[in-house]
Formats: C-alpha cells, sequence, structure tokens
C-alpha cells in the first residue's frame, strides 16, 4: 500500500511540476503575457485583467500542490 501510495504522490509531484512550469511561463514579464497573447495589451496600463489574476491563483493553487506533495513523497521514502 505505501508504494502505491508513493507512486501516486510522485505522479501528482511531476504533473504538478510541469503545469507550474506552463502557469509561470503564461505569466506577463514586461511585454504582455497573457493578457497580450490574446489581444488584451490595449488595457496593460490600465492593471492586470481578469485572466491574469485567475492565472496568479491558479499558479499559486499548483504550488501549493507541488510543494505538498513533494513532502509527501519525503515522509513515504523515509
Amino acid at each position: 500500500m505505501r508504494d502505491v501510495m508513493l507512486y501516486v504522490t510522485l505522479v501528482i509531484n511531476v504533473v504538478s511540476m510541469f503545469a507550474l512550469i506552463a502557469g509561470i511561463l503564461l505569466h506577463s514579464g514586461r511585454g504582455g503575457g497573457l493578457s497580450d497573447m490574446f489581444g488584451g495589451g490595449g488595457g496593460a496600463a490600465l492593471g492586470s485583467t481578469a485572466a491574469e489574476r485567475n492565472l496568479n491563483r491558479i499558479t499559486f493553487v499548483l504550488a501549493l500542490v507541488w510543494i505538498f506533495s513533494l513532502l509527501g513523497v519525503t515522509f513515504l521514502l523515509e
């Protein structure tokens, strides 16, 4: 049972890692990121769009999932 939990946690860790990388790459740098990609570059001076705010939340949740799965793998390996 412990091996099954270890493998499930490893899969969650790897999937969340790649999703976190994709989420970070979608964020806006100096250009516009996600909002510029879909044509929202005109309102970039007015602040972040709803897409950027949602992307921030999604990235934060993915980071939490990755950290907790990493801790889970650590405890399962001991």
